[in-house]
Formats: structure tokens, C-alpha cells, sequence
């Protein structure tokens, strides 16, 4: 069971302390995920920033607040985004040009960040309509995507124009602590966690969240890419190299310990994701679209509906290319998707239902 370091959490723009020189920071999100948790690394001669906040709503008001009420006359010498998500990059070049700092962020964050930021409508091409077609999207939906299509431009105040490269096993040095980057794949391209062996924390940003699942998902952009193999890979590499007394403080929901249960949860997770759609695709040749419900119970529509088909389409190339599954591009040119080793699907639902039954009661 994991436990939580705090039962409650800041109010929006109020810091808390964690440790010493590590402070915990919440700005408001306009979602239904209504937060992300920032942090405040204190140094000799300033302050080191991990994370941004979204550029609408309140948040710029709230870090002028920040800066008067907690800096302790110190300034801002450096800001670190751990991925390019516009929740974690959104203030990143006000904050840098505000501060005339330097910006910390993986090569591979930076430049797919510049890129979603400056899509526009007029890069709906040919490549993204096939997608959605092969997803299992209606003419209509497409019709209606390529309206609306674009980036987080709007999110977001324009990404810093130069950046400090974060790579996996570099340290950054602060108040004379280590922080080791550790790089996650899945979420995003090349997610840098930053942990402290001294203080023995993990700043997860969302690639260890207590409360809620990363989403894992495949876009237009590269369809036949695989972040499911990468996020599952990341995942027990940190099982080998984290400790598992660990306090993790992650960009949502709050700190926790608990670290290597949480990690095998996920693993568990999306395994049983896998067989249920390994099972799904025994039966008929559904496609993407028809597959959401095996995975997801609620209603979806709009941007959840995208995030949800993305994250299907994730499982199933993982399936496809690892072969327990084919693929058929049928008359409308959507992807049809069927089990390729039946015996092999039954031998797991049995199994499966054999360890259920062996669970304790839970009460």
C-alpha cells in the first residue's frame, strides 16, 4: 500500500516544504485533472524551478506572487521542464526571459516540444487522415479534426529558443546535492526524472504518478511507433536502478512512498490491458475505435476520445509487432485487428482467472 507524506495539499501558488531547500508548488489546470505540482529547488545563490505550469488561467499571476512572498530575496537561476507536455513547458520561456536563465530539458522534449507548439491547421495532411481512418474515425470525425486541428501553441508563452541538454546519468549540483537524471520513455520521448540519492528523492514528474495511469499513446505524427514497449522497458529499468524506500514526488496527485509497488502496479496494469484486447480480437475483426470499451468503461468524446483511441493503438501495435495479433486494412481503409495464437489467448484468460480467484478478499 503506498503511503502519502501529506493528507491534504497546497493551495494554488502557496509552496510547501518537503525536505529542506525542497519545495512543493500547485498551479491550477483548466481540466478535469485540475492541478500539476511543481518544485522549487533551493541553491547557494538561487532557485531552481522543475516544471511550469500551463500559460492561461491564473498562473503567471501566481508565480509573481511566488517570487515576492517565498524567494527569500534569492532569483531564479535556472528552469527545468522534465518533458515537452504543455502543463510542464507552458511558463518555461517566460520564466526564462523574466529571470534571463537557462533552460534544462532532454534533446528529445526540446524539439518535438517545438514542433507541437508551432503546428497549425495547415499541417493536417494526408498522413493524419490515414491515421484516423485506419483508427476507425467516421468521415464526419475527420471533417471535424481538420477544423480544429493544431498544437499547444495556445497553451503555452513561446518555448525558449536555446536550451541545456538533460541526458540519462548527468547530475545536476544543487546546495551541494546530486540530482541524477533518469530518463523515462512512453509518456514522451525522453521524460528526465531527477533523482537525489542523498536526500533519497525522486522527482517523477508523470512518469510515476500514485493515482492515475500516464497516458501511453501512438499519434498521427508516427503511427506505427511503439511507446508501449518503450514505457514498460522504463518502467523495470527503474525498478533496478531506484530504491524502493524512495519518496516520490510526482507532477500529480501528491508525494508518496512506495515506489517499486506502484511501479509493478503499472507494469500489471497494462499487461492486463494487453491479453483483455488479445482476447477482444479472438472473435470478429474489430478495429481501434470498436476495441475502446475493452479498455476504457466511461463515456468519451472530444480530446478524451483522441487521448483513449491513442492509447488503444498503442496497445495494439505492441501486440501487432511483437506478432500476437494481425492487421487488415479493410474496404474503408480502417485497420482490422485479430488474434493470431488463440490456444495461446485461452492458456492466459485461465491462468488469469486462476491467480483472481487465488486474490484474498479485500474489504
Amino acid at each position: 500500500m503506498l503511503k502519502y507524506l501529506f493528507e491534504d495539499a497546497p493551495d494554488s501558488g502557496e509552496l510547501r516544504e518537503i525536505t529542506p531547500g525542497v519545495m512543493w508548488l500547485r498551479m491550477p489546470l483548466p481540466m478535469a485533472l485540475d492541478h500539476i505540482n511543481l518544485y522549487l529547488l533551493e541553491d547557494v545563490d538561487g532557485w531552481w524551478i522543475i516544471d511550469t505550469g500551463i500559460a492561461i488561467g491564473p498562473t503567471q499571476e501566481l508565480w509573481e506572487q511566488v517570487f515576492e512572498k517565498y524567494l527569500k530575496d534569492k532569483p531564479v537561476k535556472a528552469v527545468v521542464s522534465t518533458h515537452f507536455h504543455p502543463d510542464h513547458t507552458g511558463m518555461a520561456g517566460w520564466l526564462c526571459e523574466r529571470w534571463r536563465v537557462p533552460f534544462y530539458i532532454s534533446e528529445g522534449e526540446y524539439f518535438t516540444g517545438l514542433a507541437f507548439s508551432r503546428t497549425t491547421r495547415e499541417h493536417f495532411s494526408w498522413n493524419t487522415e490515414e491515421h484516423m481512418v485506419r483508427s476507425g474515425y467516421t468521415a464526419e470525425q475527420v471533417s471535424s479534426s481538420r477544423e480544429h486541428f493544431g498544437g499547444f501553441g495556445p497553451y503555452i508563452t513561446p518555448m525558449p529558443t536555446a536550451y541545456r541538454r538533460l541526458v540519462n546519468g548527468g547530475t545536476l549540483s544543487i546546495n551541494g546535492n546530486r540530482w541524477q537524471v533518469v530518463v523515462g520513455r512512453g509518456h514522451s520521448p525522453e521524460h528526465a526524472c531527477l533523482f537525489c540519492s542523498g536526500l533519497n528523492i525522486l522527482i517523477s514528474g508523470d512518469q510515476v504518478i500514485p493515482r492515475i495511469t500516464s497516458n501511453i499513446s501512438v499519434s498521427g505524427s508516427e503511427p506505427e511507433g511503439n511507446p508501449l514497449k518503450e514505457w514498460l522497458k522504463s518502467l523495470e529499468e527503474f525498478l533496478e536502478v531506484l530504491p524502493s524506500d524512495t519518496l516520490v514526488l510526482p507532477a500529480h496527485n501528491t508525494p508518496f512512498y512506495g515506489l517499486h509497488e506502484r511501479l509493478r502496479y503499472l507494469i500489471e496494469h497494462h499487461e492486463e490491458h494487453l491479453l483483455a484486447l488479445e482476447e477482444a480480437c479472438l472473435k470478429g475483426s474489430p478495429s481501434a475505435m470498436d476495441l475502446l470499451p475493452v479498455l476504457f468503461k466511461r463515456p468519451l468524446d472530444g480530446h478524451n476520445l483522441g487521448l483513449a483511441l491513442g492509447e488503444c493503438i498503442a496497445h495494439l501495435n505492441y501486440l501487432h509487432q511483437r506478432g500476437q495479433v494481425e492487421r487488415a486494412v479493410d474496404a474503408q481503409g480502417c485497420y482490422r485487428y485479430q488474434s493470431v495464437d488463440s490456444t495461446l489467448s485461452m492458456r492466459l484468460r485461465k491462468e488469469r482467472h486462476i491467480a483472481d480467484e487465488t486474490l484474498p478478499i479485500q474489504v
